[in-house]
């Protein structure tokens, strides 16, 4: 028979043990909460109940435009190309901001120039998911947004 000699478990060294666990969930619990707040992007829309009121109007007159929109990049080219029924469709931009979904340090905003059949911009992305928020007019005035993801492979 062996004995174990120490020293006892007490209440007081039983109290410390679980102070100390709640210590450690709550300074993670912090500092997560810390990183969600400070990485987050800010809001889509000011007022959603505004923009809920005219929301379905806005999409039907876009999906009237009936343009396929696609966004490549290839060596350092962004590709931008609106389509309609296969014919190339030259749209004024409005705005453009190439970013994370998750964050805004890395937002750029390409300078696109039409070539004759897309919008090309000279872009510098690292690997993964990039999302283009595109703002653009038809040639009748119809505002068209769109949320164009562009991965990068490398």
């Amino acid at each position: 028979m062996t004995h174990v000699t120490g020293k006892p478990l007490t209440g007081r060294k039983v109290l410390m043990i679980v102070c100390s666990a709640y210590a450690v969930i709550i300074g993670v619990n912090l500092t997560l909460a810390y990183q969600a707040v400070a990485t987050f992007p800010g809001l889509e829309t000011r007022n959603s109940y505004v923009s809920s009121q005219h929301f379905d109007v806005d999409r039907a007159a876009q999906e009237a435009l009936g343009w396929d929109v696609a966004a490549v990049l290839e060596d350092g080219t962004l590709r931008l190309s609106f389509d309609h029924d296969g014919t190339p469709v030259a749209p004024v931009i409005v705005s453009a901001t190439l970013g994370r979904a998750t964050n805004v340090a890395q937002d750029q905003t390409p300078e696109f120039i039409w070539d004759g059949a897309a919008y090309i911009a000279h872009v510098d992305l690292g690997a993964g998911n990039w999302n283009l928020r595109l703002k653009a007019k038809a040639q009748d005035g119809t505002d068209f947004r769109q949320r164009v993801i562009v991965r990068v492979i490398r």
